[in-house]
């Protein structure tokens, strides 16, 4: 088999929320390597300036270049949203964000001509998700609201709000708050790109509580699946795609592993053999 298609697909990420397009990936590409890194030392990068962002997304690319990967996916929004341009120019293998891929699906899917965004605080301050959309369709209406809390609520496997317990009714509220502040701001919107690879854990919950306050049909655009469905593409595109029949190998490395294997299952749907501890 020609060697570049078996090279793996590299992944990073601020911490764990990758996982979730390291799971898409692999149900979709079952036949690829992938080499994972979360910078979990670091995280969050939504807080942090441009600058850093930037500075930590190099360190995490020369990481996964050293492994030897045929293409780079920016799984955090924020490094997406701060980051990618720089990448580009640097990384001598295709670099896929995760802002284009959602941006894409979201003004496929409206109807209306109005796309929510919720996001990391860094995300939603970069602008990035509205540039990617008025530069695909500039009559597409946006509003964007970050949500903060989400990402703990999923690190505490707070997922459903279903039930009468302290977690769910925090869940529910916590979901409620923010999207209710999103439909003052867009009330007549069908579709919410939801920019952190966190939230797809928390999908069913926001489809829910969406469904009620807007009482029409509201599309959640999952930025994991849509880098998946693009990575694919692009793979083909470029003779790069591994069509073998033997199942992908997954290899995960971390900056800092405090908790990282007992969440990490919660992102994947099944537990790690090992996990390596590295310096970047």
């Amino acid at each position: 088999m020609d060697r570049p298609r078996r090279r793996p697909i590299g992944i990073f990420d601020s911490g764990l929320g990758g996982l979730t397009v390291v799971r898409a990936v692999s149900e979709r590409l079952a036949g690829e390597d992938i080499v994972y890194l979360g910078d979990t030392a670091r995280v969050p990068y939504g807080s942090k300036s441009a600058d850093t962002v930037v500075r930590y997304s190099r360190m995490s690319a020369r990481f996964l270049l050293g492994r030897d990967v045929k293409m780079l996916l920016v799984a955090c929004n924020t490094a997406s949203a701060f980051a990618l341009d720089t990448l580009r120019a640097e990384v001598p293998v295709p670099v896929l964000g995760a802002v284009e891929p959602g941006a894409q699906e979201a003004v496929a899917a409206t109807r209306v001509g109005e796309v929510g965004v919720i996001g990391t605080l860094g995300t939603v301050r970069s602008g990035s998700y509205p540039r990617a959309i008025g530069a695909l369709d500039p009559r597409v209406r946006v509003a964007q609201l970050a949500c903060p809390l989400l990402v703990p609520l999923v690190e505490e496997g707070w997922l459903s709000g279903d039930g009468d317990g302290p977690e769910a009714r925090a869940a529910r509220a916590i979901a409620e708050k923010y999207l209710g502040e999103l439909h003052a701001r867009a009330p007549e919107l069908d579709v919410i790109v939801l920019g952190c690879t966190h939230y797809p854990l928390v999908r069913p919950l926001l489809a829910r509580i969406a469904a009620q306050m807007w009482r029409h049909e509201v599309r959640l655009v999952d930025s994991a699946q849509a880098m998946a469905r693009a990575a694919e593409q692009a793979l083909g595109d470029g003779g790069l795609l591994d069509a073998s029949a033997t199942p992908g190998r997954l290899a995960c490395s971390v900056t800092d592993d405090a908790r990282f294997g007992e969440v990490a299952a919660r992102f994947l749907g099944h537990d790690l053999a090992t996990v390596e501890k590295v310096d970047l």
